[in-house]
């Protein structure tokens, strides 16, 4: 897959667009020495990486991806936070946060390619994602009650979203990796697929995603997440305020004559 624009943020995330996948941006977790362990640089770079783009109207789909063959994200780097004072700990904090709210409330949908570890901070960054899709040597977990901490990236909000309570419970409480095959029944993953053909599987689904409206993709995610654990008739409202976002938008004009002149949409993005 060829590259046609590359933007690198500090040292350890890059970001990509590819030949024939158009409106698609790649965020690749970029420190194959460390396994993508994010250090205090790192966080830093991954915020900045996805506040560009959630302002880039030309983004209709980010795949979040890792140049390790190895790993996706072992989580937090534990030998940089070994040498922090509880004062460094306490103001290393809210950039660590913005590494992960960065990529939870990036506006279109997002899609992590996962294989090898995803650990702790790592599998957040992916649960922060709307779709998983992992290799069959993706091992993931949230294991940080064994190292005296608690997730701290969403994940103890998140896993329960995806699983269910009490299957969040048990996988947090006992600190224990799960295996691909059993991370999809269980739906930590979304799509399983063959060993190193997450990445590629993730930038097709994107591409399948991106050919939709850019409206209509950022209205629906804004209903997904703003209507999870409402009540129905709430969740209706958000729906409703979403649904009138885009019913008087150049997008849907566009989309309907389309369908009736049985052409491609050509979306103007408004």
């Amino acid at each position: 897959m060829t590259v046609t624009s590359e933007q690198r943020f500090g040292e350890f995330v890059v970001v990509r667009s590819h030949e024939g996948l158009e409106h698609v941006a790649e965020l690749v977790l970029d420190r194959p020495r460390a396994m993508n362990a994010v250090s205090t640089d790192m966080a830093r770079s991954i915020g900045a990486a996805c506040a560009a783009l959630a302002a880039d109207p030309e983004v209709r789909v980010t795949v979040l991806t890792s140049s390790h063959e190895r790993a996706f994200c072992v989580g937090a780097d534990l030998k940089e936070r070994n040498s922090f004072t509880d004062a460094e700990l306490v103001r290393q904090r809210p950039t660590a946060r913005a590494a992960y709210t960065g990529v939870l409330e990036l506006p279109m949908p997002t899609v992590a390619a996962v294989h090898g570890f995803a650990l702790g901070g790592g599998f957040e960054l992916a649960l922060s994602c709307d779709l998983i899709v992992a290799d069959r040597t993706a091992l993931v977990g949230l294991p940080e009650v064994s190292v005296g901490v608690i997730p701290g990236g969403g994940g103890t909000q998140l896993l329960p979203r995806r699983i269910g309570a009490a299957r969040a419970a048990e996988l947090i409480f006992t600190a224990r990796r799960v295996e691909a095959a059993e991370a999809r029944e269980l739906g930590l993953v979304d799509e399983l697929v063959a060993e190193g053909e997450d990445r590629t599987e993730a930038l097709a689904l994107a591409g399948r995603i991106a050919a939709n409206s850019p409206v209509g993709l950022r209205a629906a995610k804004r209903a997904l997440r703003l209507g999870h654990g409402l009540d129905l008739r709430a969740g209706l409202e958000v729906e409703d305020s979403a649904w009138r976002s885009v019913a008087f938008s150049g997008d849907r004009a566009e989309g309907v004559a389309a369908f009736n002149e049985k052409r491609k949409p050509n979306w103007p993005g408004e």
